[in-house]
């Protein structure tokens, strides 16, 4: 039903926003990506392209089928790869913020693996400092940390963006703040984006704040947020399911965006560390 060559197409056209563009990336006619789309639409029975005269955009349906057309494709590529004698293999070192590893970061290794089973993916969860030193000395080949947009992160060079979140207060859905005391911050040791950018709000708003606890991960941060120490800064995506935003109730001041970006170590293989970062790129992390 799902035609690997129309699926291509499909892929094309949800790119460019364009039939044109979509036909001379592919190389081939306008009228014949216009035969595969219709065709698709066909096999699914749903309209997956919503056409008008100034351009085109995926439907709903368009939306899941493209999810859909990746995994479809990579599979195709990873089956041919490995049966051509051609499958990737090696050992690939990725590095990631250790909140990310609370959310879907997970199923996309899992993807990752299922479709490159002969590299040997070795992973290392920490803080962003720590992860950038440890790929600039070697350790690392690839690593997926959080930076400030505009490059005011500290770290020396900035990486390619694969999200943006907002910072937001995070706490226990009943947590107060008495009148006039500081706010009790929960945060992850220094060198640490959210502390400084959570601290830097608070002193621009005039509010006083004490930390509660300081720890290095971010099952430390939950733990004592959990506990009723004080709040945190999360991004607004990896919020738990048993802790709530408290920012407005409690009149806490923005934060600020953080963006989740990847970095490459130059002298790393090159095919095992753009294969998942491509892989990475395309799925979301929350």
């Amino acid at each position: 039903m799902l035609d690997p060559v129309m699926l291509r197409s499909f892929l094309a056209v949800a790119e460019t926003g364009s039939f044109t563009r979509a036909a001379a990336q592919l190389g081939i006619s306008q009228p014949t990506v216009s035969q595969h789309i219709r065709k698709l639409e066909q096999a699914t029975g749903r309209m997956l392209v919503a056409r008008d005269t100034r351009e085109v955009a995926l439907t709903d349906n368009g939306e899941a089928l493209a999810g859909f057309a990746r995994t479809i494709l990579a599979a195709h590529a990873a089956a041919d790869g490995y049966f051509s004698g051609s499958a990737m293999k090696g050992r690939l070192r990725f590095g990631a913020a250790d909140d990310l590893a609370q959310t879907q970061l997970p199923r996309i290794l899992r993807h990752f693996r299922r479709l490159y089973p002969q590299i040997n993916l070795e992973l290392t969860v920490g803080q962003s400092w720590p992860l950038y030193r440890r790929l600039k000395g070697g350790h690392l080949d690839l690593i997926l940390v959080k930076q400030v947009p505009g490059d005011e992160s500290g770290l020396p060079e900035y990486g390619t963006v694969v999200q943006r979140d907002e910072l937001v207060w995070v706490g226990e859905e009943g947590a107060s703040i008495a009148e006039g005391a500081p706010v009790p911050l929960v945060t992850y040791q220094a060198p640490s984006i959210s502390r400084r950018l959570a601290i830097r709000a608070l002193e621009a708003a005039g509010r006083t704040w004490r930390i509660t606890c300081n720890t290095r991960e971010v099952n430390g941060v939950l733990a004592a947020v959990r506990a009723g120490l004080g709040f945190a800064a999360l991004p607004s995506r990896l919020i738990p399911g048993d802790l709530v935003q408290v920012g407005a109730r409690l009149g806490l001041p923005a934060i600020g965006d953080v963006e989740f970006t990847l970095l490459e170590n130059p002298i790393a293989p090159v095919e095992p560390v753009r294969a998942l970062a491509t892989a990475i790129r395309e799925r979301t992390l929350t």
